[in-house]
């Protein structure tokens, strides 16, 4: 398939905004959604790139130009613009793009980028089987059922267990890079990933895989969303160029499920950017785009992969709460900072964070880390959605563990947690610095008389006897404590100041 053909795709009304008949005529191998501004390194050669133009704003004048050499750089076929966000493909675009050679073509405000992909994919898959004659392929008669099944909008589901049971292949299923079950034939023993991602998905044991795993359409922007073909052992051998073909006969499912789901992270990405702006914000329309409802109780979310890209945590977060099976949108606000809201009691999705999390994790290289913060459920307004996201955000700065959630903010400590490191030690310093240069010198403790004291409520006797002294040493520790921290330790609010000091000791103390 070239670029030129897409201008003569039936009913999707694409037109071409610039381009020469040289740069038309060039091979499309696939198709990639984004709304990133620099897109490059998610891209390959020769793939058709879709985006809704929510990165570009007017008064930013070289936007236009650095997305434009991110798709020069990735060696792209054409780039495709919805008219949806803006109303039109920007000029500055356009002349960007003439700037850096890219064909550029307007998808009108009606037409879907799903119906797009679509379109597409059963255009490369068909162009793919008539150059492949495999007589262990799947036979001319059921690659038509099959693409029939799928052009009328048949769920994966379906066309996997009608090929199962056509085509006689041994039981397989359909699973994300993360793990999450897409389909499975009904009455069928599920096929899953093998390893720490087979402890994910639905929330089911789904047994062991260890067979054939082949990639299924675009293996897009994260490690967690691309799609994969998993056929246990006695898929091995002759049935493995069957699959193969049915796994090329599935990429238009997969880039469907690709361009909703880009979709929904758009959608969402607009209704946080509505939270981060100050003032009041009508979001009835943002929530009914991510299907949300209107009135709540909502559950914010937020999340981050240290290391990652700020995107990759939207991935993630869409992974580990599909399984709830309640609406949700996940996203990245105009900050970069990635958030969701979730229809669902505040326990339950901090639940279902931590079983997923593993198998996510465990697609991460390196020192990547996934980390999320849960706040509280709120109604579904815009006080109190930002409030939500603000506590979620602060139990995700200083949660002990890689998910937290506001239900265990119930002490000083873990109130703490949330301040940034820097502001806590200079807190600690300020208040304990003299005792911690008395100790420096002097073979008694006072920080950690203090400590003991503080753990014992202020009893004497007691503090005496843990440190093994006798409670005429403790009063003398005391008053010196008092003298150079100029604090007394008979009232409760200095008493406060300095356990809170103790606490924000910075981490190796």
């Amino acid at each position: 398939m070239i670029v030129g053909d897409l201008l003569h795709l039936d009913d999707l009304d694409i037109r071409l905004a610039w381009g020469t008949p040289e740069l038309l005529a060039r091979q499309i191998t696939g198709v990639t959604s984004t709304d990133l501004q620099d897109p490059a390194r998610y891209l390959q050669p020769g793939e058709l790139v879709l985006t809704g133009l929510v990165w570009w704003q007017p008064e930013d004048s070289s936007a236009a130009l650095r997305f434009a050499t991110a798709l020069r750089s990735a060696r792209v076929a054409a780039l495709m613009a919805g008219e949806g966000t803006h109303g039109a493909v920007p000029a500055s675009l356009a002349e960007a793009c003439r700037t850096h050679g890219i064909p550029l073509l307007a998808v009108p405000a009606g037409t879907s980028f799903r119906a797009v992909t679509d379109r597409v994919y059963l255009r490369l898959w068909g162009g793919l089987q008539a150059g492949v004659q495999d007589a262990a392929a799947i036979p001319e008669a059921a690659r038509r059922e099959l693409a029939g099944l799928i052009d009328s909008g048949a769920q994966a589901a379906d066309v996997l267990a009608h090929a199962v049971s056509r085509l006689g292949v041994p039981a397989c299923s359909v699973s994300t890079t993360g793990g999450r079950v897409i389909a499975e034939p009904p009455a069928a023993a599920a096929v899953a990933p093998a390893g720490p991602a087979a402890t994910t998905g639905s929330g089911s044991s789904a047994g062991a895989g260890t067979g054939t795993a082949l990639p299924v359409g675009p293996q897009e922007n994260s490690p967690f969303d691309g799609w994969l073909l998993h056929g246990g052992p006695a898929a091995e051998g002759a049935a493995t160029p069957m699959l193969r073909g049915l796994a090329d006969l599935l990429a238009p499912l997969a880039a469907r499920a690709h361009a909703e789901a880009a979709a929904r992270r758009l959608a969402a990405g607009r209704l946080l950017g509505l939270l981060a702006a100050d003032g009041p914000a009508d979001l009835a329309e943002a929530l009914a785009a991510c299907g949300l409802p209107a009135e709540g109780p909502l559950v914010g979310v937020a999340a981050r992969i240290d290391g990652g890209p700020d995107d990759w945590a939207a991935y993630a977060l869409a992974e580990a709460l599909h399984p709830l099976g309640v609406p949700f949108a996940a996203g990245t606000d105009p900050a970069g900072r990635t958030a969701a809201l979730v229809a669902a009691p505040a326990a339950r999705v901090a639940e279902r964070l931590r079983r997923a999390r593993p198998a996510l994790q465990a697609r991460l290289t390196g020192r990547r880390g996934l980390r999320a913060g849960v706040g509280p459920a709120s109604p579904a307004a815009a006080g109190p959605l930002r409030a939500a996201l603000v506590q979620a955000r602060y139990v995700l700065a200083g949660a002990a563990g890689p998910i937290g959630s506001t239900a265990e903010l119930d002490s000083l400590a873990g109130l703490l947690r949330g301040i940034p490191p820097e502001v806590t030690a200079a807190f600690h310093a300020r208040l304990l610095a003299p005792l911690a240069a008395h100790d420096r010198e002097n073979a008694v403790s006072l920080l950690g008389t203090l400590t003991v004291f503080l753990d014992h409520d202020g009893s004497w006797a007691r503090t005496a006897e843990s440190l093994h002294i006798h409670v005429n040493t403790v009063h003398y520790r005391i008053r010196r404590i008092e003298e150079l921290t100029g604090r007394n330790l008979a009232r409760l609010q200095d008493r406060l100041d300095l356990r809170a000091a103790l606490l924000c000791a910075p981490a190796g103390r």
